[in-house]
């Protein structure tokens, strides 16, 4: 893993924030299946780490909630980016010991494995190919969807799953929008991401030449709404920035494309035009 993506002066994804319908059942497969550990909890919410420091997915229970609803915009999976091949292949190995479904594929720039939560949320665990190995042409990033060499990684590392590395990192996230057209003008002019790939129904965004932080599409079909407050499935995520002058840019440009950017106690929230929320936080 390559810490420039996820450090000043990159704008990168920080921390997710999602509803589940059983805290007590979640929290178990985040912990026992996933890794993570918690850092805070409440009867209703659960802040987990991998550092034991810093906040990478915070799950909530409302007291009113209700399943995930389908074909809606929102939370397609959110992407836990490990340090290495041998890290990824211990968690490949524990994972078929626990037997969890999953599923898996060869991006060209990563290697990835694809879960679900108990409430169906995404969930993707991957790690990055050199950037070095990366392919680029006129500033887009070849990336595709292949089959996984499963037998290569299960055989990388002999070394037992403990749970999530430190230097694990919010890698990117993935969601569903309503329309394409109106999504890339809010993160492209918008947020001033750099649009680095598409693919039929989606783009792939990222800023410091990263193969992309954030993934957008609109597989759930065109016109698909925003689900319910109290649906399982996401809240909010972070974007970090690295000082108050790029954030009021940023602003500056959010506001110029006709977003809605509320002030907080310390951050700044806004919603893009498919109703996913955005918390604009400092690094």
């Amino acid at each position: 893993m390559e810490k420039k993506f996820f450090e000043k002066p990159t704008i990168y994804v920080g921390e997710v924030n999602i509803n589940v319908t059983n805290l007590e059942k979640a929290l178990n497969f985040y912990q026992s299946i996933i890794g993570f550990s918690v850092l805070e909890q409440t009867d209703s919410k659960a802040v987990l780490t991998a550092d034991g420091t810093t906040p990478l997915l915070t799950l909530e229970q409302p007291a009113d909630v209700v399943p995930k609803e389908d074909r809606k915009t929102g939370l397609f999976h959110f992407a836990i980016l490990l340090p290495s091949r041998a890290d990824l292949s211990s968690f490949l190995n524990h994972i078929v010991q626990t037997g969890t479904r999953l599923g898996a594929s060869d991006h060209y720039v990563s290697e990835a494995l694809y879960l679900s939560d108990p409430d169906g949320n995404g969930i993707e665990v991957y790690r990055d190919r050199p950037s070095s190995e990366w392919n680029w042409t006129d500033g887009k990033v070849a990336m595709a969807t292949e089959p996984l060499d499963g037998e290569s990684l299960l055989a990388e590392s002999k070394k037992e799953w403990n749970g999530l590395p430190n230097e694990t990192v919010m890698g990117h996230i993935h969601l569903h929008v309503a329309n394409l057209a109106e999504t890339e003008k809010f993160y492209k002019n918008g947020l001033g991401f750099d649009i680095v790939t598409t693919y039929p129904g989606a783009l792939f965004t990222s800023t410091g030449d990263y193969h992309h932080h954030i993934g957008l599409n609109v597989w759930n079909g065109e016109g698909a709404k925003a689900p319910s407050r109290n649906s399982a499935g996401m809240n909010w995520f972070t974007l970090v920035y690295p000082n108050k002058k790029v954030r009021e840019e940023t602003i500056s440009q959010l506001k110029q494309v006709g977003a809605d950017v509320k002030q907080e106690s310390d951050y700044y929230t806004t919603q893009d035009p498919s109703g996913n929320t955005i918390q604009l936080i400092l690094n």
